[in-house]
């Protein structure tokens, strides 16, 4: 599935610097990306690069020091309905079931009780949590709440997904069903997705573009296009174009990484 040839999601000259004067951190140093239309697009990085705090600011959750986010052409002032977020921590309810959770935000916006839960009914079959409606959050596994947190995102049918390291708690062997799942939900949702990751397979496996971020402060290093056919499943990981990619973005983050190390200092110790 291609995107197609609207902007979905713009970022203009975007800057952020925390605290001021000495102690002044810049985290980000101008960014500019245009995302189309239902694209699947990881931002790929070693920590500390910025790019968990350019989600936050494509989330509304944090405001740039300088530059813009716009979103259909509406300049993004705050956190709202048209993007939808999930993290790393589950950040589900412990005190309501699958369904209730997932039905959480449709409630807030006033749908009616049949039509929430019809909605929470769908993104459970889709999900592959059928069974599971009435369970609360303690008695799921990692991947399970994982998959409520995504149903929960998209019942309320937000314009773009952010998605800030969501499998990054999870084992190796539940983190690539996972991301197997998510390109499925993908693929029948439309949605416009932006992960962010330090995971380079997870990266180039999952999107069309894999934007490669400097170390501090965070600016884009280089775009990948993933020229790989869709739909994918694990075994597009050992084709040859996978591991040309693969090589090309691992020289990229470790080239990054030896500057925020120090290389040439450690290799006279």
């Amino acid at each position: 599935m291609g995107a197609d040839n609207r902007e979905s999601l713009v970022i203009s000259d975007v800057t952020k610097v925390f605290g001021d004067g000495k102690k002044s951190v810049q985290a980000l140093d101008t960014i500019n990306l245009t995302i189309k239309n239902k694209e699947f697009v990881s931002i790929l990085g070693a920590s500390g690069c910025g790019k968990s705090t350019l989600l936050r600011i494509v989330g509304g959750l944090e405001k740039p020091t300088t530059g813009f986010v716009s979103l259909g052409g509406q300049k993004v002032t705050g956190p709202g309905p048209d993007r939808g977020m999930v993290f790393q921590s589950y950040t589900l309810f412990p005190w309501l079931s699958v369904k209730k959770n997932i039905e959480f935000g449709l409630k807030q916006k006033g749908v009616a009780s049949a039509k929430r839960s019809q909605i929470a009914n769908d993104y459970i079959e889709i999900v592959g949590l059928k069974g599971f409606e009435d369970v609360y959050p303690k008695a799921l596994s990692g991947g399970m709440k994982q998959r409520v947190a995504i149903a929960r995102a998209l019942a309320n049918d937000p314009e773009v997904l952010l998605l800030d390291e969501p499998f990054g708690a999870l084992d190796m062997q539940t983190r690539g069903l996972m991301q197997e799942l998510l390109l499925q939900v993908w693929q029948q949702s439309q949605k416009t997705v932006v992960l962010v990751t330090h995971d380079i397979d997870e990266a180039i496996f999952m999107a069309d573009r894999v934007v490669v971020m400097k170390s501090r402060p965070g600016e884009i290093k280089e775009i990948i296009d993933v020229d790989l056919p869709r739909p994918r499943d694990y075994r597009v990981r050992t084709s040859p174009l996978f591991l040309e990619y693969k090589a090309r973005a691992v020289d990229l983050v470790r080239n990054e990484s030896m500057k925020e190390l120090d290389m040439d200092k450690l290799t006279t110790l």
